[in-house]
């Protein structure tokens, strides 16, 4: 493919960090640049410590066993996500309990969240007792979409009023703060989750990192993935993990947050071309831009809201033909074989969308020229398809509602 979605960028220090790495024999899951890794992402969160783990699915893993949530507890998790978020609640033992997004900015809806919580859980005094299951929901697990500012605050206090816990999928989102500026891990929620796989805004070759408010939590799961140990002996006091991150991995990573700042520049200029291409045609729409907090962007793009639905896989086939690579978005994980059983409310948020959303390259290292082949090529297709709706009955607008519901 000429150009992909999303590769990293390596032209900073990471190759002089790797071969100190090397020189000095710590290439393992201890080393300087581990410390030095877990304080930068602990900075950036608001947090006095974070942990960096094996992957982003981990991270949340381990934020949610570190909390307690296990075998027959369960975890509001959004539908409309990728599906390691809904894996990492299976992995501590717990089950999901799928819930649809808002329609004007696709995360968790919370307002929804609350009504089910109110409509079909009864107190416990571990949290709620979902009455038709009899499962304990102990948690929720909004996700920042695309690296979009979520209502955290809501999240917290509904948290509070109920007794559950917030754990936020903030794969896509490092260097993202809340409204007013407030780092993630001030904002009254449990723990950020953070993913530093190849396509992410920074990278570590993979590897994900657990940030919190409070000390404890931190220090309990530094020790629940490094497999338990107790002092410098072979002496072990749980049944623990080896999920530990590589000093390696972590040198990379130090190199990359220390272009963060023209990372994220250039994640919102790309994102801008993409806004103006969608302002360009009827049908499309730009990604939401919720008020939460700041948006990292990082996948970029533009939705149909037409009615002619047949036209979103001739898209993708045009791009690619054009040499660019455009995915289907993530398909909703109650539509997933894995999660076919699993609790869920009703769909129609997530059902509608997910066919409609085109993520569009937005490499940091994007090129002028690419980023003009991508916008030409987008143009082209909706120009010569404008309006080429058989029915707009189908039809959204760009909060995303249907036009029956607007009236």
């Amino acid at each position: 493919m000429k150009i992909p979605l999303a590769i990293p960028d390596l032209t900073g220090n990471e190759s002089a960090y790797l071969q100190e790495c090397i020189a000095s024999s710590f290439v393992s899951s201890v080393g300087p640049f581990v410390h030095r890794f877990e304080a930068e992402i602990a900075e950036l969160s608001g947090s006095n410590r974070a942990v960096v783990v094996s992957s982003g699915t981990v991270a949340l893993q381990i934020a949610l066993e570190t909390l307690g949530i296990s075998a027959g507890d369960l975890v509001m998790v959004p539908s409309l996500t990728f599906i390691a978020s809904a894996n990492a609640v299976r992995h501590s033992g717990a089950n999901v309990w799928l819930v649809d997004s808002g329609r004007e900015y696709w995360s968790l809806d919370l307002a929804l969240c609350r009504r089910l919580i109110e409509d079909e859980t009864e107190q416990h005094a571990k949290g709620r007792r979902h009455v038709a299951s009899g499962r304990i929901l102990r948690a929720i697990m909004p996700v920042m979409i695309m690296g979009a500012s979520v209502d955290l605050e809501g999240f917290a206090a509904l948290g509070r009023e109920f007794g559950l816990r917030i754990v936020v999928d903030a794969a896509a989102a490092i260097g993202a703060e809340a409204s007013g500026g407030t780092n993630l891990a001030k904002t009254g929620v449990d723990a950020v989750c953070y993913s530093f796989n190849g396509n992410k805004t920074i990278t570590c070759g993979g590897g994900g990192a657990i940030a919190a408010a409070e000390d404890e939590l931190m220090v309990n799961a530094a020790h629940l993935i490094s497999t338990g140990r107790v002092g410098e002996n072979y002496e072990h006091d749980i049944v623990a993990y080896n999920h530990r991150m590589t000093n390696i991995q972590a040198a990379v990573g130090v190199a990359q947050l220390e272009r963060l700042p023209q990372f994220l520049r250039r994640k919102q200029e790309v994102g801008a071309y993409y806004d103006d291409l969608a302002a360009r045609h009827s049908d499309l729409s730009p990604f939401p831009a919720p008020p939460f907090g700041s948006n990292t962007r990082w996948f970029s793009g533009v939705w149909y809201t037409g009615g002619d639905l047949s036209l979103c896989n001739a898209f993708r086939a045009h791009m690619k033909s054009a040499g660019v690579d455009l995915r289907q978005f993530w398909k909703p994980v109650h539509l997933q074989a894995p999660y076919s059983d699993a609790l869920a409310s009703r769909m129609p948020v997530a059902e509608d969308l997910w066919p409609r959303i085109f993520p569009l390259p937005c490499s940091s290292g994007l090129s002028a020229e690419d980023l003009a082949t991508v916008v030409a090529a987008a143009d082209d297709f909706w120009g010569r398809n404008a309006g080429r709706d058989a029915s707009r009955s189908g039809a959204v607008t760009a909060g995303g509602r249907t036009e029956a519901e607007c009236g």
